[in-house]
């Protein structure tokens, strides 16, 4: 089985490669490379003491479930592209041609797909994880707005099939999480459900036999942007506390798949 990832260059990323790595028979990745130092370093976050002390919690919650992962490539059956974040609509299918010839394509954390690439990866039928619950929370940071909107149980990731529309794809199931000790915990938790289940999934090809369903895009909360995650949004949330010990409702979940540790 031939896989191909999109995919970005942090820790959660690499370990989600290492994951893969051990059920394919070969791994083709095109990794966008981007800074790893967010809010010290300026990039799609603008730099500042609010955004180093909300993106330190983040990396301490990363580190606590992720290790410092590096890519291994213990079974010797990887071939990486690292290019340059932002630069992936730059690359022609002929450029990619030696990643397109997989039996199953995953988008997560790449930057925005567009052109002759995203009709190739739509055609191919691409799975993509979008960390937010759909179609309730769409657009970028969606579990943050989940927890600053004291909607803790619609913070987890959707695993849905690739499209145009930003986050839009009809939906195959949620990955969510019972690990609710911290926040930042809890939100990156629901990072590792994500990989863990769609290897799981994949492996005993469960996965394809889920029938997508269409987005309601009635039942939408927020549709958020990068330029709404601010210095003051930040420091109103991290003044409040969100409570995670209530019983959540998973009823406007589908098929959800629950990591316990």
């Amino acid at each position: 089985m031939k896989i191909t990832l999109f995919t970005s260059n942090n820790t959660r990323h690499n370990f989600f490669i290492n994951l893969l790595s051990e059920i394919s028979d070969e791994l083709f990745v095109v990794q966008e490379c981007n800074t790893i130092f967010t809010g010290i370093v300026p990039n799609n976050y603008p730099s500042s003491e609010i955004m180093q002390n909300y993106f330190t919690k983040v990396n301490d919650a990363q580190s606590k479930l992720f290790g410092n992962a590096f890519i291994s490539n213990k079974s010797n059956n990887l071939r990486i592209l690292p290019i340059l974040g932002g630069d992936l609509n730059k690359c022609s299918p002929t450029f990619l041609s030696e990643f397109l010839k997989s039996d199953i394509y995953i988008v997560f954390g790449s930057s925005y797909i567009r052109g002759s690439l995203i009709d190739y990866l739509i055609e191919k039928k691409t799975f993509n994880i979008h960390m937010g619950v759909s179609p309730y929370y769409r657009g970028t940071d969606c579990n943050f707005w989940a927890l600053k909107d004291q909607n803790p149980h619609l913070v987890g990731s959707t695993i849905h099939m690739l499209s145009k529309g930003l986050d839009s794809g009809s939906v195959l199931y949620h990955a969510m999480s019972n690990i609710k000790s911290d926040p930042f915990i809890y939100t990156m938790s629901t990072v590792k459900s994500a990989f863990y289940s769609i290897v799981e999934r994949i492996k005993n090809e469960s996965i394809f036999q889920i029938k997508p369903e269409k987005q309601d895009k009635s039942l939408q909360v927020r549709y958020s942007k990068k330029i709404d995650f601010n210095e003051n949004v930040i420091q109103d949330y991290l003044s409040k506390k969100v409570d995670l010990s209530k019983k959540f409702d998973n009823s406007l979940l589908k098929d959800p798949f629950f990591l316990d540790n």
